[in-house]
């Protein structure tokens, strides 16, 4: 990697890592990804967004681990609706098989050698009974016998362990009331977890990058009703791997219940993780409660984040420059774009009142997202503001966009034309083109 590389995304990241830090996690690492060479990469990865101040609870499943260890002993794996059915010889495996599993990831986020990535690390990982099961019971004559469901969360006793600095490790075997174990879906033990700790995000992995379309490309981003819509369509035996089904049904239930964000993502990709959390378009599919970008008016505290935008084309001369000072007066004349609380585009719309007009300035799209007509979403907002106001023109002044102007019904008109509060600043040595929108 180029040293402009490496500076350029040390800088995109930084503004990820405040909005993340302090923010409670839920990752769900199935069996699946244990079982990979990139485990330890993985693990790694989740002890760095620790050291960045992330909260976080690691939930891990045993699924092909159990078949295997059952497939040993010679003991069938029974499944009623896609639920393993548990009889007590079954469950003495599987609680090896889980206990091993537990002790491996523990050792794992306790590795601080001076040549790996968690060096100086020294996180705590804590275990213990903040889950309790009940048994699932009988279903359509079938007995689940040791199989359970989540019947409380000890959330409260979560919330002390992440505050005190510590990544919290569960498993899917857990204790009922009556001191009996039950074997649980990881995918569940995560969703219960994530709902009530009011998580900012779940995440989870499978072999694909994300969902996919059709066409086999990653969808970036589902509402949970896209996502159900996804589920319905697939038949009985599907290309979905259990693992991804069950973590999109998951995290489809999780974002009903307040979780706002779930994350998807690819255990064979090296940093996918990182890569998802950490760069403004990501790299697997979220399930999401509202769409990740927004148009919403500015107010005083987006001023950094318009002039971290505006200032690139002030400082080329495109846009006349505006001071912090003036930027404060004028910021609820500013809508914006925003996209995982930062913001990619922005435009001004200034009323001249008793011209009967308004002035649409200071049009900016990020670079990374102008190829998606952000620009014109911003004009199309304000050309409805200026019509509820009553007014009878829009007009632009520009040196670069003449062309993206015209293709949107604007017409070169002369000086003259301006209100006359504009006129009067009008800056001759700029030679600015004006443009004018009749919105009768």
């Amino acid at each position: 990697m180029r040293t402009t590389e490496l500076v350029d995304g040390f800088r995109h990241s930084a503004s990820y890592v405040n909005a993340h830090r302090g923010k409670t996690f839920v990752v769900m690492l199935g069996g699946e990804a244990l079982a990979q060479q990139q485990f330890r990469a993985i693990i790694n990865d989740i002890a760095l967004l620790h050291s960045l101040g992330i909260k976080i609870v690691l939930v891990h499943g045993a699924r092909p681990q159990i078949d295997e260890a059952l497939e040993q002993h010679s003991l069938a794996a029974e499944y009623y609706n896609g639920v393993r059915v548990t009889d007590e010889d079954a469950l003495k495996v599987i609680k090896q098989v889980v206990g091993g599993l537990h002790l491996d990831i523990t050792a794992r986020l306790s590795m601080s050698l001076s040549n790996t990535p968690m060096q100086g690390a020294q996180i705590n990982v804590v275990s213990g009974n903040f889950v309790i099961a009940q048994p699932l019971g009988v279903e359509d004559g079938i007995d689940y016998c040791l199989s359970g469901k989540v019947r409380r969360i000890d959330s409260q006793g979560l919330k002390r362990q992440l505050d005190n600095g510590g990544i919290v490790l569960l498993g899917p075997v857990a204790a009922s009331v009556t001191g009996e174990s039950f074997n649980l879906t990881a995918e569940e033990v995560a969703t219960q977890i994530a709902i009530k700790l009011k998580a900012d995000k779940m995440i989870g992995f499978s072999a694909q990058k994300g969902i996919l379309d059709s066409d086999g490309q990653v969808m970036a981003e589902l509402m949970p009703t896209e996502a159900q819509k996804i589920l319905n369509d697939f038949p009985e035996v599907s290309p979905l791997c259990v693992g991804t089904k069950a973590f999109l049904e998951a995290s489809i239930d999780a974002c009903r219940n307040g979780v706002s964000r779930c994350h998807f993502v690819s255990y064979l990709d090296d940093g996918a993780l990182l890569q998802e959390l950490f760069s403004r378009d990501g790299i697997g599919t979220q399930i999401v409660t509202e769409s990740a970008e927004r148009l919403r008016r500015a107010s005083i505290s987006d001023i950094g984040g318009v002039l971290d935008l505006i200032r690139p084309l002030e400082q080329k001369g495109i846009l006349v420059r505006r001071s912090r000072e003036q930027l404060e007066m004028e910021i609820e004349q500013f809508m914006l774009i925003e996209r995982d609380s930062l913001v990619i585009g922005c435009a001004a719309f200034y009323p001249f009142e008793e011209d009967n007009a308004g002035e649409f300035a200071c049009l900016v799209v990020h670079p990374d997202y102008r190829d998606a007509d952000r620009g014109s979403l911003l004009l199309q907002n304000i050309i409805s503001q200026a019509r509820v106001r009553g007014y009878s023109r829009l007009f632009a002044l520009t040196t670069r966009s003449i062309h993206w102007f015209l293709e949107h019904g604007f017409n070169m008109v002369e000086v003259d034309a301006l209100p006359e509060k504009k006129k009067q600043l009008y800056n001759y040595q700029r030679k600015s083109k004006i443009l004018a929108l009749d919105l009768d």
